[in-house]
């Protein structure tokens, strides 16, 4: 082939403890299968970041009345970094299914995101949970607190009205948000975050790589960018160039290209290069990809397989279809 190849201060003070139970359960066997792996929290917190995975919790993504935006923004955040996003998974409200997902996918990817179940109402369960994976107790976080206070808004016309330093069921449901998985023998700086000055809502870090966002998509935008100046540091680009992709539009069926890209995928793998095929229903052109971090290559061994599949290459999918109508 071709390639070159006042009881709120009380509150303020005391832990809130996780349930636990004595048994051995298949759960605490995997808690200790986890701990044996030998790897602190603080060393996941510093480590290289090349992998992550994004954790989407909620019943009402499951039932279609939400439709989940977040997984797709992180993906394009992740792509723009060069960070490989291996999975996505989405869980309903389930203390089991949220404990054994965060375990996992702490043990096995650098950086790690859960997507939604952190507000005020029974259904939000997430801090509960991931405390509860990690053996952690729930403590108010006094600055998220404060931070709350200083910029929650203030009851709108008809609402009753509302007293931080009186206990009353509003207050308890606000305390929940700030209630967050604590481990006392670690820098408190690194597991609780305000990314954004203007945002009382925190991203809680547990186990060095779990970090907690909100399910609301433009909460959950915001906080993900406030974050990249701590992660730009530890990626193996530092500068954060991430991943490259060029589009190469060809009028030729996934069937008469298929074994070319077979073999054009073999050859640029050690390069770091993935090969994808695109149909376009509906379409009289479809879609050939090059990914990799190599951008220079890439430009390099384009144009020969654009030759190859009798196509073109193209900045933005589609930009060439009237071109095609014109054929």
């Amino acid at each position: 082939m071709f390639l070159r190849v006042g009881q709120v201060a009380r509150h303020l003070s005391r832990p809130l403890p996780c349930s636990a139970s004595g048994s051995i359960t298949a759960a605490s066997l995997q808690r200790n299968a986890f701990m044996a792996s030998g790897i602190t929290a603080d060393q996941r917190n510093s480590r290289t970041i090349t992998t992550a995975a994004c954790l989407i919790i909620g019943d009402e993504v499951l039932n279609g009345k939400t439709r989940d935006s977040n997984s797709h923004f992180f993906a394009k955040w992740c792509f723009s970094l060069g960070i490989n996003l291996r999975r996505v998974e989405v869980i309903e409200d389930d203390e089991s299914e949220i404990v054994e997902a965060v375990r996992r996918m702490s043990e096995r990817y650098d950086f790690v995101v859960t997507s939604g179940g952190i507000g005020p109402t029974h259904d939000d369960i997430t801090y509960r949970s991931i405390a509860k994976a990690f053996e952690l107790p729930l403590v108010l976080h006094q600055r998220t607190y404060e931070l709350m206070k200083k910029m929650s808004r203030p009851p709108r016309a008809g609402e009753p009205p509302f007293d931080w330093d009186v206990e009353s069921p509003a207050l308890r449901a606000k305390l929940r948000m700030a209630e967050l998985p604590t481990d006392a023998n670690r820098d408190i700086e690194k597991q609780v975050l305000h990314p954004c000055d203007d945002l009382w809502v925190p991203v809680a870090v547990v186990n060095g790589n779990v970090h907690i966002l909100p399910g609301i998509p433009r909460l959950f935008e915001r906080l993900l960018d406030g974050l990249k100046p701590s992660i730009l540091p530890r990626l193996v680009d530092p500068e954060g160039k991430g991943t490259c992709r060029v589009l190469i539009s060809t009028p030729l069926p996934e069937s008469s290209v298929a074994e070319y890209l077979t073999e054009l995928a073999a050859q640029v793998e050690p390069k770091g290069v993935k090969v994808g095929s695109y149909p376009r229903w509906g379409k009289k052109r479809n879609t050939v990809t090059l990914v990799g971090k190599d951008k220079e290559f890439l430009d390099s061994i384009a144009p020969e397989v654009a030759q190859y599949v009798k196509g073109r290459v193209v900045s933005v999918e589609g930009e060439d279809d009237d071109l095609a109508d014109a054929e």
